[in-house]
């Protein structure tokens, strides 16, 4: 192991190198290393064509993150999994300055493991029947680059196959270095992809740069390195801030479950937003003992509301490798409160597709009458599939959380029923959804149970398109309709929603 600058890193990467960034969303990426990249090509124009590879994009919606690389000639090819954070990065994509793909971010997490062991690619059913499959689109953002995922049949069942590319470089980040190079995660978030990343870029001949906050003379507890110094060829002690989220600088409670937490500063839910949780967390409440899946924006909130009504029988995970505690949202996005266990991200993975989620709380962007969910590309933005395809398509029953407008939307409720002062400009329930992340046909193939909660009513996915189950007091069915750009069936039973958690938003 050799200790070196981070400019003297950035020096190292060549011209049209495979490199993995390390990070999770607001978490644990190598900004300093970035940084050196970034100013190395701004001065001397070097390296160019880089080709990344990345499950969960790292940034902070600004300048951090991979957004610094956000530069042209820098990039030539990217395939990623979450976009959200990265906005640079997605307008590059969508004015062609460079060849973009997004694929499922589980199985990029476990592509690394692929490449690691030398197999030419990932052979799985996710992604089947959405936009990456290559005869819906091949997972190409924009233009007409071929797709790289390839449709096969094995077995007498259909596949899709993800090609493994060669990995030149690792850039990952670790908290503590030894001097044998042993590398521990002890303030970071989460283990994400670095173990696998690491491996990758080992058996690819490639380098592994990590950088640390410091070096300790000691050898670390066996126990608590994360990446052997066997892989890590140099460490880059840090001259720059090392927080633990873009949001957060430092909070123990991210890796103990005992620790207090420090004081954040909630921001109060719209009205809507509210009544959505209400709903969906009595959902939640229906499945004593499940294992749960809450994805990101308002499903983020429903492990607070839960505690907060003093129910926690069950099991909560979210995809950057962590079981139990409480999400966190925003710059913090990827971390989690007092977590009970943290796992490699490809490890949850493993678990997710193999059905192992009971109940997954999604957000959407668009729903069309048939029951598709559109969350990768809607409305001029791009945050990618992320984790999605992979928990969406089996988890044993799924729940997509939602307004029914948006943009200006605006609600009352008088005398214990709902009104809606302004509609929202938007209307997310569509003809048809722009981009398909969800098929409702392989769902009611796949025997899924399936429900959209909005605020104002709770629909279900049959066979036949939407099902209109519940609706909230003083919402009619007409009034759902002139707010709605797709049909929608009724129920035979159709109920209220339940009007207790409306008269205690009133209070």
């Amino acid at each position: 192991m050799k200790v070196i600058t981070a400019t003297q890193a950035a020096s190292l990467i060549e011209d049209g190198w495979w490199v993995v960034p390390g990070g999770f969303g607001c978490c644990g990426h190598p900004d300093s290393l970035s940084k050196a990249l970034r100013k190395r090509f701004l001065e001397t124009g070097r390296p160019r064509g880089l080709n990344l590879l990345f499950a969960s994009g790292a940034g902070d919606k600004q300048a951090r993150g991979l957004n610094a690389w956000a530069l042209d000639g820098m990039l030539n090819r990217v395939i990623g999994g979450f976009w959200g954070f990265c906005p640079a990065l997605v307008q590059m994509a969508r004015e062609q300055r460079i060849e973009a793909h997004n694929w499922p971010q589980g199985v990029i997490s476990k592509l690394f493991s692929s490449i690691a062991s030398g197999s030419p690619g990932l052979l799985s059913k996710v992604g089947l029947g959405t936009f990456v499959d290559p005869r819906l689109g091949g997972g190409v953002i924009e233009g007409c680059h071929r797709p790289l995922v390839e449709s096969v049949r094995f077995r007498e069942e259909d596949y899709l196959f993800y090609p493994a590319p060669k990995v030149d470089c690792a850039l990952l980040r670790g908290t503590v270095a030894d001097a044998q190079g042993n590398i521990s995660l002890s303030g970071e978030t989460s283990y994400m992809d670095a173990l696998s990343q690491a491996l990758a870029a080992r058996n690819s001949g490639g380098l592994v740069i990590v950088q640390v906050q410091s070096i300790d003379d000691k050898q670390l507890p066996p126990a608590d390195v994360r990446i052997p110094g066997m892989l890590v060829d140099y460490v880059v002690l840090t001259e720059d801030s090392h927080p633990q989220t873009y949001g957060t600088p430092y909070d123990a409670a991210y890796t103990s479950n005992q620790a207090k937490q420090s004081a954040v500063e909630a921001v109060p839910p719209s009205l809507a937003k509210h009544l959505i949780v209400a709903r969906a967390t009595e959902e939640m409440r229906k499945h004593d003992g499940a294992h749960i899946n809450l994805g990101i924006g308002i499903p983020a909130l429903l492990g607070a509301e839960a505690r907060a009504q003093g129910w926690s029988d069950y099991t909560l995970s979210i995809e950057s490798g962590l079981i139990g505690g409480i999400p966190d949202e925003g710059l913090a996005f990827g971390a989690v409160r007092n977590p009970d266990a943290i796992l490699e991200q490809s490890a949850l993975f493993d678990f997710y597709d193999g059905g192992g989620i009971d109940v997954a709380f999604l957000g959407f962007g668009e729903v069309d009458a048939m029951g598709n969910v559109n969350v990768s590309r809607f409305g001029g933005r791009l945050p990618g599939a992320g984790g999605f395809i992979n928990i969406s398509q089996t988890a044993k029953k799924v729940v997509f959380c939602g307004t029914l407008t948006t943009s200006g939307l605006t609600l009352e409720i008088r005398h214990g029923a709902l009104h809606v002062r302004q509609e929202g400009r938007v209307r997310k329930f569509c003809p048809q959804v722009a981009q398909l992340t969800f098929s409702a046909e392989q769902a009611v193939e796949r025997g899924q149970q399936v429900l959209y909660i909005t605020e104002r009513a709770v629909f279900s996915l049959e066979r036949e398109g939407l099902m209109l189950r519940e609706l909230a007091p003083g919402i009619t069915p007409q009034q759902l309709r002139a707010a709605m750009d797709c049909p929608f069936h009724i129920s035979n039973s159709l109920l209220d929603m339940n009007a207790v958690p409306m008269m205690a938003a009133a209070n």
